[in-house]
């Protein structure tokens, strides 16, 4: 029969005190991740209030960074500013040397003629008298043109502008006459007066 062991098994007891601290500890991070699942925030609009203030506050931080920067950057460019040297006085200048100075005459350089100095010549091209004389492009073709010009033997082709001028004339004659007509009335009276009058190139 095997030997009974009155105390306790060390090698056993030891791993079940193992045991038992692992399983402790692990009801104890289980309780803290319940905890910690519980407040937290779920709300939408509270985290995205939470979300714009890590904004701003990263904002105002990054903000006051480039001021830090710039007065880092200012303080610098006038601390080099102060440390340029300073130029030496100039050299004093006794009354000798000044009336010296004064003696010493000053020498003249000859003066070249240019074409500058010379006083203008009038152009002769304007004095000579021509005949014929063109100052725009059609006077120049109209000088140029061997053929006469042709004779409008159309009447036709007369009668619109002699009709506007005439038109133009008329209307604000029977304006005057009529004022209550209308426009298309006024021109209906004007054409029917052209077809008569003696302006109009087929009457004549």
């Amino acid at each position: 029969m095997p030997k009974k062991f009155a105390g306790e098994n060390s090698k056993a007891a030891a791993a079940k005190a193992r045991k038992a601290a692992v399983k402790e500890d692990e009801k104890v991070q289980k309780k803290k991740q319940e905890e910690e699942q519980y407040w937290k925030e779920d709300d939408k609009h509270v985290l995205r209030k939470l979300q714009r203030k890590e904004d701003q506050e990263k904002k105002k931080q990054s903000i006051a960074d480039k001021k830090a920067e710039v007065k880092a950057l200012i303080e610098q460019e006038t601390a080099s500013i102060k440390k340029t040297p300073k130029l030496p006085p100039p050299p004093k200048v006794t009354r000798a040397q000044i009336s010296e100075q004064a003696n010493i005459k000053p020498v003249v350089k000859e003066k070249t003629e240019t074409h500058l100095d010379a006083p203008l010549e009038e152009n002769i091209n304007r004095l000579i008298p021509t005949a014929d004389e063109a100052r725009s492009v059609t006077e120049a073709i109209a000088l140029l043109s061997t053929r006469d010009e042709e004779i409008d033997k159309h009447p036709e082709k007369r009668m619109k502008a002699a009709y506007v001028a005439y038109e133009r004339r008329e209307l604000a004659l029977l304006k005057e006459t009529h004022p209550t007509l209308r426009l298309s009335q006024l021109k209906q009276m004007v054409f029917k007066e052209w077809q008569k009058s003696p302006e109009n190139p087929l009457n004549q």
